[in-house]
């Protein structure tokens, strides 16, 4: 990559915490805040490692997903979980606030005063999926989710891909699997406001039966991460 980039790191879905005032509405729902669909195991690790090594700005949430999806649109379907979607309307608003807003407006306003300065960004957006869903095996140790249509998406996708399989031949490493880069996002939204030649957009996806795994194999998967990335965009 000729150009001169500089990072950011997100991560929407790093915890699952509820607060206090907002517990009432999750009796029941215990056993699901402690699955994937509580949170993304995992990532929030992953965000503070890239973030450290990268010197980069760091956005992450701890509450969890199913208060409200950080990485969905306003208008979603999925924005609020079943705990909360018949909540009344003023309870939605509130966390809508108080939780999605400040998080949402102050990555975009860092990207865009970072590019008002004359910066291009790459955007991580650190995530984690579970290794089985509905009953189908997910076929990947790493997932890179970006939009074929920008170039330096696809190139820095291409790249890291290659060196990811270079320096861990065993990993399986997947572009847009196993979801598809250009679904409803985050990154997807962002790519909306800024330029294909100032914004790179990446979600990084981690089967989190490396993090269940634990020790050794989930550190060195972690510093393989990050060292291929760094060698891609050098």
């Amino acid at each position: 990559m000729t150009d001169i980039f500089h990072f950011l790191i997100t991560c929407e879905h790093g915890g699952n915490r509820i607060p206090q005032c907002y517990q009432q509405f999750f009796g029941g729902f215990e056993s699901l805040l402690r699955s994937h669909r509580g949170y993304d195991r995992g990532a929030l690790r992953m965000a503070k490692e890239l973030a450290k090594a990268l010197d980069a700005p760091l956005f992450a949430a701890a509450t969890s997903r199913l208060l409200i999806d950080l990485n969905r649109s306003v208008h979603h379907p999925q924005l609020y979980s079943e705990a909360i979607r018949f909540a009344p309307a003023a309870v939605r608003c509130e966390i809508l606030t108080r939780y999605y807003m400040p998080y949402r407006t102050s990555a975009e306003a860092s990207i865009a005063e970072a590019i008002g300065r004359g910066e291009k960004i790459i955007h991580i957006s650190s995530h984690s999926f579970t290794p089985e869903l509905n009953g189908q095996i997910r076929n990947a140790d790493i997932g890179l989710l970006y939009d074929p249509s920008r170039p330096h998406e696809r190139d820095l996708c291409r790249r890291w891909r290659t060196n990811l399989k270079a320096c861990a031949p065993g990993l399986m490493v997947r572009r847009n699997y196993p979801y598809a880069g250009r679904a409803d996002g985050f990154v997807t939204y962002l790519r909306r406001r800024f330029s294909a030649d100032t914004y790179i957009g990446i979600e990084l996806e981690i089967n989190q039966k490396h993090v269940l795994e634990g020790g050794p194999q989930w550190r060195e998967l972690r510093r393989v991460i990050l060292e291929t990335l760094q060698k891609a965009v050098a």
